[in-house]
C-alpha cells in the first residue's frame, strides 16, 4: 500500500476555494450609508493584497501586505449586474482614510 498523496495529482486543477478561505482573503462585504451615498464596503487581509494601490484619501501608496478596504458606489453594483462592469469604481483605501472621508476636504 503506498502512502495517501497530499497534493493533487498533476493536470488537475479543478479544486475551487472554499468561500471561508475567499472570506480570509478578501474579508467581510457591508454596505455603509454616508451623505455622499450607499457605499459597498469591502475589507482586504494583508495576505489578500498582491499589488500596490494609491489611496484616494491621502494619495499615499497602499503597498502589498497592508490591511485596507476597498470601496464603490452601491449603484454601481446594480450597473454590473445589467451588463455593466462598476469595476472601475472601485478605490482601495486606507482603512483610517476611510473612516475619516467626511471630515476631509
Amino acid at each position: 500500500m503506498s502512502p495517501r498523496r497530499n497534493e493533487p495529482r498533476a493536470g488537475r486543477s479543478d479544486r475551487r476555494p472554499e468561500p471561508r478561505d475567499v472570506e480570509k482573503a478578501f474579508g467581510h462585504q457591508r454596505i455603509e450609508s454616508a451623505p455622499d451615498g450607499d457605499w459597498i464596503v469591502r475589507s482586504v487581509a494583508g495576505a489578500g493584497s498582491g499589488k500596490t494601490y494609491r489611496c484616494p484619501g491621502c494619495a499615499q501608496e497602499i503597498r502589498p501586505g497592508v490591511p485596507h478596504v476597498v470601496a464603490w458606489p452601491a449603484d454601481t453594483e446594480q450597473a454590473a449586474w445589467s451588463g455593466g462592469s462598476g469595476l472601475e469604481d472601485r478605490r482601495h483605501w486606507h482603512t483610517p482614510c476611510w473612516n475619516a472621508r467626511s471630515r476631509r476636504r
